[in-house]
């Protein structure tokens, strides 16, 4: 498949993608897009028709937190709740909205949603990102229905072993967090995308489902 990389601050990063994707013989799009502007998410789909008039897959990644502990109500303040729900909740839902059209047009169209643990057993980085998380499963669950025969499901990651988690963790910490689950290590973000290409192109009958990668973390 060819591939549209969309990113709000990482452009090194996003950069390294599109010349992955290169390399593998596809054609690449870079777009700019914070999700959380709903004009901006339908400019960003509008170009993406005009440049390849289709759409088969749609990977809802992009999401945001912020580290507050969640004993700690009062810093969980009304700034913080807005921009993880609107970037995490409202972004996926307008992105997924603005590619409906193109994705009624393909033989096999998926939409994976990139979800947590989090919204499962609602532990993790802050409160609000928990609720968040649980927002996209039953957002997943809601439009796998009003959708179809568009596939939409989930992928629910535990820890998984990236640069941004030993932005804030060290590999002692790492370690102690995984440790006593029955599989004892993070996630690689090969596994996630293993799992993500399983929903968008190898299943043709799953559908509002989520598929939890976490060693055994939500047992």
């Amino acid at each position: 498949m060819d591939v549209v990389v969309n990113y709000s601050r990482s452009e090194a990063e996003a950069r390294e993608t599109v010349a992955l994707v290169e390399a593998a013989g596809a054609r690449a799009l870079l777009i700019a897009c914070d999700i959380s502007d709903d004009n901006a998410v339908q400019a960003m789909l509008a170009r993406i028709e005009s440049e390849f008039g289709r759409l088969d897959v749609l990977v809802n990644n992009a999401a945001c937190t912020h580290f507050v502990e969640h004993r700690n109500l009062e810093a969980m303040t009304e700034d913080k709740w807005d921009r993880i729900l609107a970037v995490n909740v409202k972004g996926t839902f307008f992105v997924t909205r603005a590619a409906t059209p193109m994705l009624r047009r393909s033989d096999n169209a998926a939409v994976v949603n990139v979800s947590s643990t989090a919204g499962l057993i609602g532990t993790g980085s802050s409160i609000a990102y928990c609720a968040s998380k649980g927002a996209v499963n039953t957002m997943t669950k809601s439009l796998a229905r009003v959708l179809a025969p568009i596939r939409v499901n989930a992928v629910c990651p535990g820890p998984i072993d990236t640069r941004w988690l030993h932005s804030f963790m060290t590999d002692e910490q790492i370690e102690t967090m995984v440790a006593k689950l029955p599989i004892p290590k993070a996630a690689t973000a090969e596994d996630i995308a293993d799992s993500v290409f399983y929903l968008a192109c190898v299943t043709t009958v799953t559908t509002g489902q989520f598929v939890t990668v976490d060693g055994g973390m939500t047992l």
